[in-house]
């Protein structure tokens, strides 16, 4: 009985001994970077769902007693991805840590972030390592094709912005444009005075990575100003461990890759004496020169950027100092753009990392020297035959049409070299963001957090433009100085709370926020003529300002394979009268996961549904539109009294009940990867429906102050799909190859512009042309898509040449008037393409980028002004240049609303090819060392025929896309 009492006890004691252990366990271990595998200090340590923890100490080790039911250990470090790490048998648990997150895993999105397999509404995002490569000097141009729905025409002249469109035009008079954020502050969108592009603020080589919030589910939380969509933009932070130093420098020449197709000299000559006669006092006009003006006002653009930046920890501090410094001349003589950038990010972690600061201050200085864009068309128009120079020209020195009496000839194009080199016009411009943020995890509930964020955004524009008197347009007024100046302030206040829980019954994320932004706009304008006597106008200093506050809240909810988000904002804004001050925007989404990380044909597949309303305030420059305004008249409209001459005070037209125009989208997508997750990719399908556009429309005589006026009139609608795919079908240890492609097909149509149905209306007439005040080629109409082309029908005869002034009769009544002109193309494509591939073997890499437009048409302005040849000659004694195109359509007057000019300018673009070398541990420190070669703007293939097909519905002597190559180094230390 004693022995089986004694075996018993064994037995049991062999059975507990276990779970006796496990109730007194201490686990230690060390924490290192996975990446120098040096020690950690002070990384955290805590129990997954307790407040119990501790830190690495200064070798990295750490050691911590787990508790009875202790399963999970949760390891975090500043600049780290936190890691959540099951305990097993062992009772040492060593941990190595990831710089920074995965950014192809974790998603930015308004107020947090969230893992790619997690997201619920439409949401893509470009990493570093996936950017456009050459002399990109704008954040835009890093991701131009790379995202469906995203649509960027590349910047043309150095350091210019682009516009941007995500998801179709929403919006007939406010804004288009997507609300940018830049770690976390939402800035204003506007330029200061004298700037190129509001986006030069931050320096391309600190950008980690951009997210676009696409749908209305995920632009929500942004409320107002996100119907354009959102972009946000995350800048590199510091990172603890040892110091490092990194450069990047580059070289690049850029030339003219096509001129307007004028005549040369030999041609001109050619047809003025076909047309007038060898004897006639029109050829004896002509000059003896052989000149291409369009060489003599380009340049090669030769440029240059460097970028240095320092990164590291002190102790438990981690920063990261860049310098940049930009240097681009631009195709057009005279033209260049300087830029000098610094960014501090300091990112510190105290109390166990429990509490989180992130310091962010970003500076730029520009300085900028613009080119008169005027000398683009005179050099196309300005005779071939004329020598560019004339000493005895009291001009400059330039060749210049005079009239009888000597002087400038008013209505003959000025030399282009004279517009370039009598006319300086320098600006600097100084701008600084500065937001710090601070996130504290409660010590006595830590799945709550608080999240305090200051933003300060400031710059500061000022210029001279001095206008030679030797300029042959402003001799009759001994020349003149505009001086101006523009300061602006946005200042941003967010405040959220945020809890997270997981639950046998599904996982909760929910926050809540305040948010508080000022905008305050300063202008100061004077001009004169350079001898101080004449004024032009009188000094003029306006200030402005506006507010935006907001709340918001967020729940994130999740069950086995089913994720849920509701969205809600209320955004009350200081343009709209107290009645119409705010404006509520719900959002809702939902995903389940069919197919959940499975081997197989088909590893993932999900379905998503969304739904949500946006807002839209930003109408330019009338921040008040709702309150009647006097404004002071300008100098050419003053009141006489007696002798003398007074200002007065107008109303200004306005709406009382203005209000926010709304976007509502609905999106349906499909999330899949395919053979072990060598495809992946997604569809989606979107519709926007838009209501009360805010539209500036004409009012019928004495019903206002004004003929025209900004209100809520009208809805539209855009549909659209866009697909996709993403593929690594080579990965082997030596070769690498990653093909992606992007596709976006989208329509839309107004669908109201009246307040009750009027079949009569035409629309809104918009798209000024050549050929005088007032002349448009397009409409906004019921039934048709935004700016269309509204024009006549062509006649051609039996040989297919338009015949001059014949049109179709196309309404029938016997007579060719207005009404016969009708509806024709659209200038958005119907569908767009962007195309990337990369193939790396042995330390080599190539990478190419390309893009297409489908279904665009441009109104060719250039060929509608200059094919008609009476240009050629002008009755107060000058020549004009004409389009080569002008003997073969041959028309005598310009027909400029003839459908003829209406072009299909659908084009394929390869905008970079890039070859890359990496050496490696070069010195033997850790070390990398890249060369790399880059060509820009590689090839365009198009049917259109004017110098580019990406001018946006209207070609009118368009500055021109360079075609560059570039040669830079990267170095790591």
């Amino acid at each position: 009985m004693k022995r089986f009492t004694n075996y018993l006890f064994l037995s049991i004691l062999i059975v507990l001994l276990p779970s006796m252990l496990l109730a007194q366990r201490t686990i230690t271990g060390k924490i290192t970077d996975a990446e120098t595998g040096e020690a950690l200090i002070g990384a955290s340590v805590v129990i997954n769902g307790t407040t119990t923890g501790t830190s690495s100490d200064i070798e990295g080790n750490y050691k911590i007693s787990l508790t009875t039911d202790s399963k999970v250990l949760l390891f975090s470090y500043t600049g780290y991805a936190s890691r959540k790490v099951t305990v097993g048998l062992s009772n040492v648990l060593d941990v190595q840590m990831t710089i920074g997150e995965d950014l192809n895993e974790v998603l930015v999105v308004g107020y947090g972030t969230i893992k790619k397999e997690d997201a619920t509404g439409a949401i893509s995002s470009v990493t570093e390592k996936d950017f456009n490569q050459g002399a990109i000097t704008s954040v835009q141009d890093l991701i131009v094709g790379k995202i469906a729905g995203v649509s960027i025409a590349p910047s043309t002249g150095p350091g210019g912005g682009s516009g941007i469109t995500i998801r179709g035009l929403s919006s007939l008079s406010a804004s288009n444009s997507p609300l940018v954020v830049v770690d976390g502050v939402p800035l204003s969108g506007g330029d200061a005075g004298g700037s190129r592009n509001f986006m030069n603020i931050i320096n391309p080589n600190d950008i980690a990575a951009i997210t676009v919030l696409k749908d209305a589910s995920a632009t929500a939380i942004y409320g107002s100003r996100a119907s354009g969509g959102v972009i946000m933009i995350t800048t590199k932070k510091g990172k603890s461990g040892k110091f490092r130093l990194n450069y990047n420098g580059n070289l690049s020449v850029g030339q003219v890759a096509r001129q307007a197709a004028v005549l040369n000299s030999t041609e001109y000559r050619a047809l003025m004496i076909d047309r007038y006669g060898e004897n006639s006092s029109q050829v004896a006009l002509m000059g003896g020169a052989n000149t291409n003006w369009q060489s003599e006002i380009y340049q090669d653009a030769i440029g240059t950027d460097h970028n240095i930046n320092l990164s590291g920890g002190i102790k438990n501090l981690p920063y990261r100092l860049s310098l940049g410094y930009t240097n681009q001349n631009g195709l057009l003589k005279t033209d260049n753009f300087q830029r000098s950038t610094v960014a501090l990010n300091l990112n510190p972690g105290f109390l166990d990392n429990t509490l989180q600061f992130n310091l962010n201050a970003k500076g730029m200085f520009n300085q900028n020297q613009f080119a008169d864009g005027g000398a683009i068309g005179s050099a196309v128009a300005f005779d071939p035959t004329q020598d560019p120079l004339d000493f005895d020209s009291p001009y400059g020195g330039y060749t210049t049409w005079t009239n009888n009496q000597g002087r400038p000839n008013g209505l003959a194009p000025t030399n282009p070299l004279a517009l370039l080199n009598l006319k300086d016009d320098p600006s600097t411009v100084n701008r600084y963001i500065l937001n710090g943020s601070v996130d504290y995890r409660m010590p006595f509930l830590p799945e709550l957090r608080a999240n305090l964020s200051l933003g300060l955004d400031n710059s500061y524009g000022s210029g001279q433009v001095v206008v030679s008197p030797e300029m042959p347009y402003a001799a009759n007024d001994t020349g003149s100085i505009t001086d101006y100046w523009s300061r602006s302030t946005n200042e941003v206040l967010e405040f959220y709370l945020n809890y997270t829980k997981e639950t046998n019954f599904g996982n909760f994320d929910v926050m809540a926020g305040y948010s508080w932004q000022h905008f305050f706009f300063e202008n100061y304008n004077f001009s004169r003529n350079t001898s101080g006597f004449k004024t032009y106008s009188p000094a003029d200093t306006s200030a402005s300002e506006y507010y935006l506050v907001s709340l918001y809240s967020r729940l994130n909810y999740s069950y086995k394979n089913l994720l849920l988000t509701f969205t809600l904002r209320r955004d009350g804004s200081s343009r709209f009268s107290p009645e119409t001050r705010f404006g509520l925007f719900p959002a809702a989404a939902a995903a389940y996961k069919v197919i959940d990380n499975k081997p197989g044909v088909v590893n993932n597949l999900k379905l998503r549904l969304g739904y949500g309303v946006t807002g839209q305030q930003d109408i330019g420059g009338n921040f008040y539109p709702y309150m009647p305004l006097y404004v002071l008249s300008q100098s050419n409209a003053q009141y006489q009294l007696g002798n003398n001459f007074y200002n007065t005070y107008r109303p200004n037209g306005y709406d009382a009940g203005i209000k926010w125009e709304e976007t509502t989208t609905y999106n349906f997508a499909v999330d899949f990867g395919l053979f072990d997750n060598k495809i992946d990719g997604s569809i989606d399908v979107y519709q926007k429906n838009t209501e009360d556009l805010l539209n500036y429309i004409p009012v019928p005589t004495g019903t206002n102050l004004t003929n025209f006026l900004t209100t809520n009139i009208g809805n539209m609608v855009n549909k659209g799909v866009e697909v996709t795919l993403n593929t690594a079908p080579i990965e082997t240890g030596q070769i690498t190859l990653e093909l992606g492609i992007n596709a976006t097909f989208q329509s839309n149509e107004i669908t109201k512009l009246t307040a009750t149905d009027d079949p009569d209306y035409q629309g809104v007439f918009t798209g000024g042309i050549a050929g005088g005040v007032g002349n448009t080629v397009q409409v906004h109409s019921v039934g048709f898509p935004l700016s269309s082309f509204f024009v006549y029908e062509q006649v051609y005869d039996t040989e297919g040449n338009p015949i001059e002034g014949e049109y179709e009769d196309r309404n029938e009544d016997g007579a060719i008037t207005p009404d016969d002109r009708y509806r024709h193309k659209d200038p958005s494509a119907s569908a767009f393409y962007g195309m990337n591939a990369s193939i790396t073997y042995s330390g080599f890499e190539l990478s190419m980028s390309a893009r297409a437009n489908v279904g665009n048409y441009v109104y060719n302005n250039v060929w509608s002004d200059q094919t008609a040849l009476t240009r050629l000659y002008n009755s107060t004694d000058y020549l004009l240049n004409v389009n080569e195109a002008a003997t073969d359509i041959n028309f005598e007057d310009p027909q400029y609303l003839s459908d003829h000019f209406i072009q299909e300018a659908s084009f394929f673009k390869i905008d970079y090819v890039n070859l890359s070398y990496q050496f490696g541990d070069v010195f033997g420190v850790g070390s990398a060392l890249t060369v790399y070669a880059t060509v820009q703007n590689a090839l365009i293939a198009s049917r259109y025929v004017g110098i580019d097909p990406e001018v946006g519905g209207i070609d009118n002597n368009i500055y021109p896309r360079a075609r560059t190559i570039m040669f830079g180094v990267k170095a790591s230390f």
